[in-house]
């Protein structure tokens, strides 16, 4: 199949993967914008995905985990995010910094860490190419 043949279906595969990650955010909170989704031709049964997330200030997701078979690394773009991963601390990332999240990981903070500033992160997914949402919710105790 070509190139050209595959983008209309990548666009619709994507479009259903944003939309169920919407469903698992608080839309209040942040912004979800698909950036890049495409199959590693390598790595057979894998994609790389990425979005943008965008932080009004004093913004927050919900608590989630990610698809199964997902490891992401986050970076910020702009201002300074706080996250904690499993029982790792929770810890303030500044534009330029990083961090990964393992398959399976719970992902209990993620919020824009100033009150008046914007913050923006890039996260980027190798996952399965099979999997439609990469974004669920977790119940807090």
């Amino acid at each position: 199949m070509k190139m050209k043949n595959l983008l209309p279906a990548a666009f619709a595969a994507l479009s259903c993967i944003m939309a169920s990650q919407a469903l698992a955010h608080d839309p209040r909170s942040e912004t979800v914008t698909p950036r890049f989704r495409e199959a590693i031709p390598n790595v057979p049964g894998k994609s790389l995905v990425a979005v943008e997330v965008d932080y009004e200030p004093g913004a927050a997701s919900q608590p989630h985990t990610h698809a199964n078979s997902a490891f992401i690394y986050a970076y910020v773009l702009s201002g300074e995010v706080e996250s904690k991963v499993n029982d790792g601390p929770a810890r303030i990332y500044k534009a330029g910094e990083g961090w990964s999240e393992p398959p399976g990981a719970i992902h209990s903070i993620s919020r824009n860490a100033s009150s008046t500033e914007p913050a923006r992160l890039l996260a980027v997914f190798v996952t399965d190419t099979t999997e439609t949402k990469l974004t669920f919710p977790v119940k807090q105790k």
